[in-house]
């Protein structure tokens, strides 16, 4: 079933966290962070997550993808209207609802919202081993134009 787009109010929030943290629970190096030094001041991935997303509900531009009401796939932004540049911060596609093209969609549907903001480019971030993601930006026409290294320590 094809998607329907609507912005998310701020007030939102509960609605769609769940999906967002099940999107990325295979794929956020928060996990890797937990799982070698544990919860960062006794809070674990999740946590942090959910204090991340109240902070994208307050500041940027946030895009929902429904399929009769329910939702399937969210994405948040940020536009740079100087440069007329878009930041993809987030595209997330609940779990149960992944293979099923509502990715490409969501991202699709988050261009053209940009665009109409006044976009003309758009920047997103993908882990390395997203596979999956990947392979949808680079079939969606994005160039890759740097790889980064993201380190950590616990400060002594």
């Amino acid at each position: 079933m094809p998607l329907s787009f609507r912005s998310v109010a701020p007030s939102e929030l509960s609605r769609f966290e769940a999906l967002v943290i099940d999107a990325f629970e295979p794929i956020t190096w928060a996990r890797k962070v937990d799982e070698l030094y544990g919860p960062l001041n006794g809070k674990d991935w999740r946590e942090r997550w959910r204090l991340r997303l109240a902070n994208i509900f307050e500041t940027q531009i946030l895009l929902a993808g429904e399929v009769d009401g329910e939702p399937v796939a969210f994405a948040s932004a940020t536009l740079d209207s100087a440069a007329a540049l878009g930041y993809i911060d987030l595209l997330a596609v609940g779990r149960r609802f992944q293979g099923k093209g509502y990715g490409r969609a969501m991202l699709r549907g988050m261009l053209r919202h940009l665009k109409e903001k006044g976009a003309r480019y758009a920047h997103l971030d993908c882990m390395t081993t997203n596979e999956a993601g990947n392979n949808l930006y680079r079939s969606e026409g994005f160039t890759e134009v740097a790889r980064h290294i993201r380190w950590f320590i616990r400060i002594p």
